[in-house]
């Protein structure tokens, strides 16, 4: 389809089924029409609207005359040593995401984007040096889960082994905060959407404060904290967010954050040797987290040649978790995987290899 007719028309995946239920009774069709467009979107995978034979001609023209249904143009795809497969994503207005599909022991695990760059301007983070150019529309952020799926049918895997979702890619979450809701909604709708449970579905955020309360209140999600720090000083230096929200203030948001009795936050601690990787850090961090259901990811830093940051030694690792569970607190480190085609976390920048 060509892209100045696409100008003139909706992509139907923006669209909840709330929404697309509206759209259909204001047309004279019967509300119940969305839910089996939904099964073919998503569970079924059609390409095109012509393929959904259980829908009258009429309406199936209707469709067609009214939105367009694409997938994102895969402009090149990388697989990593351990099976991690990257993907970069061409968008309509020419600009690129990645996207990162992880395999897991019985699953696999997506982590997704939600800008085309990011704002936050974290220090250890490869995205943050482009800037930020937008936030992704719902059907950008749809389309990853989406084609993922459809790639693993390709590869001969059932597409229901993709059965988590993180939302840990490109950009902040909370920063496209309606396109996040909305898309989580077509996620999680187990009737005619995706079928992801609440459960497999995590939200990482820097710490925009005035968000994670009304996350808790939107959704049954995870919620993960980009934390890294266990002072002001250190994690300003290394997340300029924390200069407007600083610790004291994250930790309150994360104590209002509605969740399921069994549910814990997850903080997730980047270790950076000589910086935040200390006996001292790890004693502070236990005493910040006392008060709040917590689990803690350590990540042993990823090294890229954009950084002066060095990951600390195995042992000055070990020593930190250590601490952590002599102390009872719910903790592992992280392995990062696809870290050979930088697809490991804070790897990720969208950027195009020519390939010879």
């Amino acid at each position: 389809m060509k892209l100045g007719r696409l100008k003139h028309m909706e992509n139907i995946l923006d669209y909840t089924r709330e929404e697309l239920v509206q759209w259909l009774e204001n047309k004279g069709s019967r509300s119940f029409r969305a839910g089996q467009i939904f099964k073919w979107l998503y569970l079924k995978q059609a390409n095109s609207f012509e393929e959904m034979t259980d829908l009258g001609k009429e309406l199936r023209s209707l469709l067609e005359e009214n939105f367009y249904l694409t997938r994102l143009e895969l402009e090149d795809k990388q697989v990593s040593s351990d099976t991690t497969e990257k993907f970069l994503f061409r968008l309509n207005d020419g600009h690129h995401i990645e996207t990162v599909l992880i395999p897991e022991k019985d699953h696999f695990t997506l982590c997704v984007s939600t800008q085309v760059g990011c704002a936050m301007d974290c220090k250890f983070c490869l995205t943050a040096r482009g800037g930020i150019k937008r936030n992704l529309t719902v059907a950008e952020i749809i389309a990853q889960v989406r084609d993922a799926r459809f790639y693993l049918v390709q590869e001969n895997i059932e597409p229901l082994k993709l059965s988590n979702i993180v939302f840990m890619g490109m950009g902040e979450p909370l920063a496209n905060y309606d396109n996040l809701i909305k898309a989580l909604s077509i996620i999680m709708d187990t009737d005619y959407g995706m079928k992801f449970a609440a459960r497999k579905v995590t939200v990482s955020t820097s710490g925009v404060v005035p968000k994670i309360e009304q996350l808790g209140r939107d959704t049954d999600v995870n919620l993960a904290i980009s934390l890294n720090a266990t002072d002001d000083k250190t994690r300003s230096q290394l997340m300029p967010i924390n200069n407007k929200y600083p610790i004291a203030a994250l930790l309150e948001a994360c104590a209002r954050f509605t969740m399921k009795p069994r549910n814990k936050i997850t903080f997730e601690y980047i270790l950076i040797k000589g910086l935040n990787d200390s006996k001292q850090d790890a004693l502070k961090l236990v005493k910040l987290l006392a008060p709040i259901r917590a689990k803690v990811n350590l990540i042993p830093f990823n090294e890229h040649e954009a950084s002066p940051f060095r990951r600390p030694e195995p042992k000055q690792i070990l020593a930190f978790l250590q601490i952590l569970l002599d102390r009872d607190m719910t903790a592992m480190t992280r392995k990062s995987k696809g870290g050979d085609i930088s697809a490991a976390c804070g790897q990720l920048k969208a950027k195009l290899v020519t390939k010879k």
